[in-house]
Order: C-alpha cells, then sequence, then structure tokens
C-alpha cells in the first residue's frame, strides 16, 4: 500500500467550485447543490484502495449523523480509470449502493476538481463553513488499516461539533494517509 499524505490546502480557502456527474443517479451537481445550511464535507475517495475501504463504514456512518444537523456531504473519485478500472462510475454507482451512501459520490473525469483542491490521496477530507470556506482538512482519525486502531471519525467529528456551536477549530490538523490519487499521464 502506498502511503502519500494530503497537501493540507491552506486554511481559509474559499471552497473550489465543480459540476460533475453523480455516478449514482446520472445527474450533474455542482458545489452550492451539495452545501450545507452548517457546512459542507468534500471526500476524494475510490473504490478500490484499502485506506478508503478501512473506513467505508465509518464515513457512512458520520453522514448520517451529521446531514440532519445541517451538513451537506459529497465523496468524488478522480483517479484515472483506464489504468484502474475498479473505480469506474459504473463501480462507483455499486460501491455506494453496497456501502450504503446517503450522499452523492461524483466522477472527476477531467481531474480538475481534485487539482483545485489539492487532494493528494484517499481518502482526503475537507470542511466548508457555512461561508464556504476551509476550516478542516486532513484525518478522519488515527485509524488506518492493520494499526488496530477503530474507525471513529474523531478528528471529523470534533470539526463538525464546532462548527455547530459556533466553536473555533483548531489549526493544528493532521493531514490524512492513504493512497495517491491516480493521476492520468500527461
Amino acid at each position: 500500500m502506498a502511503r502519500t499524505p494530503s497537501n493540507m490546502l491552506d486554511l481559509g480557502t474559499q471552497a473550489p467550485n465543480f459540476t460533475l456527474l453523480n455516478s449514482t443517479d446520472g445527474k450533474s451537481l455542482s458545489f452550492a447543490d451539495v452545501h450545507g445550511t452548517h457546512g459542507t464535507v468534500v471526500m476524494f475517495i475510490c473504490n478500490h484502495c484499502p485506506f478508503v475501504k478501512h473506513v467505508f463504514d465509518g464515513i457512512t456512518s458520520l453522514a448520517k449523523d451529521y446531514q440532519n444537523k445541517g451538513f451537506g456531504f459529497v465523496a468524488i473519485s478522480s483517479n484515472d480509470v483506464e489504468n484502474y478500472p475498479d473505480d469506474s462510475p459504473e463501480l462507483m454507482q455499486q460501491t455506494a449502493l453496497d456501502q450504503g451512501f446517503t450522499f452523492p459520490y461524483l466522477y472527476d473525469e477531467t481531474q480538475e476538481v481534485a487539482r483545485a483542491y489539492d487532494a493528494a490521496c484517499t481518502p482526503d477530507f475537507y470542511i466548508f463553513d457555512a461561508q464556504q470556506l476551509l476550516v478542516y482538512r486532513g484525518q478522519m482519525d488515527d485509524s488506518r488499516p492493520q494499526n488496530g486502531i477503530p474507525v471513529t471519525g474523531n478528528d471529523l467529528r470534533e470539526a463538525l461539533d464546532a462548527l455547530v456551536s459556533g466553536k473555533s477549530i483548531s489549526p493544528v490538523q493532521k493531514p490524512s494517509l492513504g493512497c495517491n490519487i491516480k493521476w492520468k499521464a500527461s
């Protein structure tokens, strides 16, 4: 397994807009379509990465816990599907169904959205506040495949709870760690 850390986009960055195909229903969605009243969680994931598979249940649980608190959730896959066919939109749709995603799973075919977010790995997490400013980026929690630490989503939960209660979020944040995004050959 490759171990690539997040690039850690600057806090306060305005959420880059996007319009991408939702693998689950074939409709195009933008950031505005998925934005929540309290904020938005943007996740770069894919189907085949063992780091992502390790947190699938945690991601689903987190979304269910916070969507009813006014947070929007969206997952994006930006991997090169020619060289990584397990990440194709058809299989993304199946993954979303199998995992019980309650949020859109979008396909970034051109990889422009991953570049705009400076995404580096899967999974890679971003939280934007109600004004669409970046307040958190990095890991879900300290759990990794085979390290024996349970998946709790604590890092993301603390940031989301702070947004709901109007408290500040610590700028000291740990990068996520996972498989590198599978970039297309130039």
